[in-house]
């Protein structure tokens, strides 16, 4: 396989993190992170199902003074249990999940760079007509973590910094 055909197959996405929680500052800092917590069963499908090794990750702060992307990251493994479904003391505990029926997978993502700034979502919203109405991010009343990027939306998001 030559490193154009892999390349493109690279898919894109965008993934939401509470900078409290896990910062980009902190994904810096460990370089590999396990995307745990996930419990939403549409974007853990994202994660299990359409995730590949090398795609690449939009990292967006949310729920903070200026939500917005931040950082570019990729995913680091193939999707795998996420091991907070299995733990009482975790806020992300479910008593129905089993080892052997696992129900929560999650993926690891590796560090890639910081954006020179942060491109805020008020800002991104000014360019909902290039990215598409339905771009979930500027989607009336979507509160998924985990989402596609098509490579259009991609490059003219990062075009942004």
């Amino acid at each position: 396989m030559t490193a154009r055909s892999t390349t493109a197959r690279r898919r894109y996405w965008l993934m939401k993190s509470e900078p409290n929680a896990f910062s980009i500052d902190d994904l810096e800092r460990v370089g590999i992170e396990p995307w745990n917590g996930v419990r939403n069963y549409q974007a853990r499908n994202f994660m299990r199902d359409g995730m590949k090794v090398g795609d690449g990750i939009l990292f967006y702060h949310s729920n903070c003074a200026v939500p917005g992307i931040v950082g570019v990251a990729s995913v680091a493994s193939h999707a795998y249990p996420d091991e907070t479904q299995f733990d009482p003391m975790s806020d992300y505990y479910d008593p129905k999940s089993t080892r052997e029926e696992p129900r929560w997978q999650l993926v690891d993502v590796a560090f890639e760079r910081k954006l020179g700034r942060t491109i805020p979502l008020d800002e991104i919203k000014q360019h909902a007509d290039r990215l598409g109405e339905e771009f979930p991010l500027v989607r009336r009343g979507n509160r998924l973590s985990v989402f596609p990027v098509t490579a259009a939306q991609w490059k003219h998001l990062l075009s942004l910094e």
